[in-house]
């Protein structure tokens, strides 16, 4: 019989103790003045390239606006739930379940390392402002849609506390756990060109520098994944979910066109 669960409860250590040293290589980047010099060049390079087009381009504009509000992030998860359980892409159908319910352990883990790295960050110094903050010729989304300010859908384009990128961290803890499991190339085009387009938003409105996301919010996302996916902690948490929910899947599953999905039926 076909493996219910893709995990197993074992320590990959190599995997653990690579997932940390390469977060330390990137914040030790990061704090090294010459590199971090370059970094910021190149993070302003990258906002200007991006950014300024929203000043004479009203689609970019209009569809940047859009996807900097947090009505737009919560279709962007569903779209990242609806991939993750969807049968026999990354995972088999009967392994679904599973799966979903570790990608929700990894996010727990997730938060937990984001809270202590922001508490971190707060204590050495190592927070600013959004790029969009110190750029001269920034062009802030909010001033072209004003009637959105103090919304439900208030755009998102500067922040006090921008490092690290948390909203990048998701989409990279996401992608990291689908990779381990991805067989094709074209899915591994997939996982990692939806993460990274995704992640275009904050940067264009200039609520993030680029290392926001690609120094903070990648080793937010290693350290996660390494205290999920390679310790016992993910199948002790996916199995014990499985378990607690067992009597609402059962339920679930009598319900016509829910009874279809992966993680409904299996």
């Amino acid at each position: 019989m076909e493996k219910a669960s893709p995990f197993q409860a074992t320590w990959s250590w190599r995997a653990f103790i690579a997932c940390h040293l390469l977060a330390l290589v990137l914040l030790l980047l990061w704090l090294w003045a010459p590199t971090r010099a370059a970094i910021d060049l190149f993070d302003y390079s990258l906002f200007h390239a991006l950014n300024a087009p929203l000043a004479t381009n009203d689609t970019w504009r209009d569809i940047f606006a859009v996807a900097s509000t947090r009505p737009f992030d919560a279709l962007v998860g569903l779209l990242l739930l609806g991939l993750l359980i969807r049968g026999d892409w990354i995972f088999k159908a009967t392994q679904v379940r599973a799966a979903s319910f570790g990608l929700i352990a990894t996010m727990l883990v997730l938060v937990v390392v984001r809270v202590l790295y922001a508490k971190l960050a707060h204590h050495m110094d190592w927070q600013h402002d959004s790029i969009s903050t110190f750029a001269p010729d920034a062009v802030h989304l909010a001033q072209y849609f004003p009637s959105w300010n103090g919304t439900f859908h208030e755009i998102k384009d500067q922040s006090a506390r921008s490092f690290p990128g948390d909203h990048a961290s998701v989409l990279l803890a996401w992608a990291l756990f689908l990779t381990l499991f991805a067989r094709t190339a074209l899915q591994w085009v997939v996982i990692w060109g939806l993460a990274l387009l995704l992640m275009l938003p904050r940067l264009v409105a200039g609520a993030h520098w680029g290392q926001d996301d690609y120094i903070g919010g990648v080793q937010m996302a290693l350290v996660a994944l390494a205290w999920s996916c390679f310790t016992p902690f993910v199948a002790w948490a996916s199995g014990g979910l499985i378990r607690l929910t067992d009597p609402l899947f059962d339920l679930l599953a009598k319900i016509p066109l829910l009874n279809r999905l992966s993680v409904v039926s299996a």
